[in-house]
Order: structure tokens, then C-alpha cells, then sequence
């Protein structure tokens, strides 16, 4: 059980990251009409980067059904998200959902939050179908845009495997040091709110 001081130190840093200037981190940049171009784009950015890794993460510290439900569920929401991007379907608080999911995942995986997986799927979705948008939004119009969402799926999936691999290597006895990176994907996230990364 997480204390009740804790939850209103986490919800309050969330409020202040929903409340910060858009980081544009995703529109307009670079190519995306290719696979290629869709496989690099997570591994471009740190806001990218330090998510998928907390997803892996977090699902390894959950263990069980997590360790493949929670990924899954961020690749295809992630996708539907995408879908949603490239109909120019709005979606409101995009960027600031983006960079919310950095200290928020950062933060269920420092405080080892122990949800059911049900729970973790719909926080998960929820930040995938922002993700995915920002994604989707990059697609010029003139191109389909299945290449680059193949590319980026996979990436993320690569990512999510990352992090899981790193926990479950680590193992239950060096919990502690899982949970140091979780912090770290926090810190990233305040730190890119705040224009200092």
C-alpha cells in the first residue's frame, strides 16, 4: 500500500507536468515515410527512450501475465493511436501526456507499485494512445505510413524487451537498483518538462 503522503507528492507532480509548455518533441521531425525512419525515431529521444524502458520495467517487476500483457498493450494502443494521428482525429494534451508518462512510469517503477494487471493495461494504454498519436501526426499525408509504424512498433517492442531483460537479469536482489532506474526515468521526465534536458 502506498502511503497517502506519497500520492499526493506523485498526483501534484503530475498536475505540474500537465501544467508546463508543450515540448513539440514529435511534430515535424525528420523522415517518416519509411521503416527505417520509424525504427530510429524511438531510439531518437529520451522521452521515448525512458517510457518503453519503464514499461519493461514495471511489467518485470509485476512479474506473471504483466511481463507480456503490459508491452503488448502498449505497442497496440500505441498503433491505434497512430491510426488516430494519421486521420488527423484530435486528441487533446498530447504533449503533456507524453512527458507525464516519463514521471509516471518512472514513478510506479521507483515506488514498485503493485497494481492488478487489468490496472497497469489502462495506465499503459492511456500513455501509449499519446505516444502513438505523436507518432501518427509526423505521417505526411501523400504517404500510407504502414512502413512507419512497422518500424516504430518494433522498436518499442525492443525497447519494452529491454527493460524487462535488465529487471528480471537483475533479479529480485537487486530490486533496489530496478527501482533506482525508475527514478531515473522520473528525473528524465521533470528534467525534459523543465527544459533542462
Amino acid at each position: 500500500m502506498i502511503p497517502a503522503a506519497m500520492k499526493r507528492t506523485s498526483l501534484s507532480a503530475l498536475l505540474l507536468l500537465a501544467a508546463v509548455m508543450p515540448a513539440y518533441a514529435h511534430v515535424g521531425v525528420g523522415t517518416t515515410s519509411s521503416f527505417t525512419a520509424g525504427l530510429m525515431h524511438p531510439l531518437s529521444g529520451l522521452d521515448h527512450m525512458t517510457v518503453m524502458i519503464a514499461v519493461g520495467l514495471w511489467a518485470a517487476l509485476k512479474g506473471g501475465k504483466a511481463v507480456w500483457a503490459w508491452p503488448l498493450a502498449f505497442v497496440g494502443v500505441m498503433l491505434g493511436g497512430a491510426a488516430l494521428g494519421m486521420a488527423h482525429l484530435a486528441v487533446p494534451f498530447v504533449e503533456p501526456g507524453i512527458l507525464a508518462s516519463v514521471v509516471a512510469l518512472g514513478l510506479l517503477v521507483a515506488l514498485a507499485v503493485d497494481l492488478p494487471v487489468s490496472a497497469g493495461v489502462a495506465i499503459i494504454g492511456l500513455f501509449a494512445l499519446f505516444h502513438g498519436h505523436a507518432h501518427g501526426t509526423e505521417v505526411p499525408e501523400n504517404a500510407g505510413g504502414l512502413e512507419y509504424m512497422a518500424g516504430f512498433a518494433l522498436a518499442t517492442a525492443f525497447l519494452h524487451a529491454v527493460g524487462i531483460t535488465g529487471a528480471l537479469g537483475l533479479g529480485l536482489r537487486f530490486r533496489g537498483l530496478v527501482r533506482a532506474a525508475g527514478a531515473a526515468c522520473a528525473a528524465v521526465g521533470v528534467g525534459l518538462a523543465f527544459g533542462v534536458l
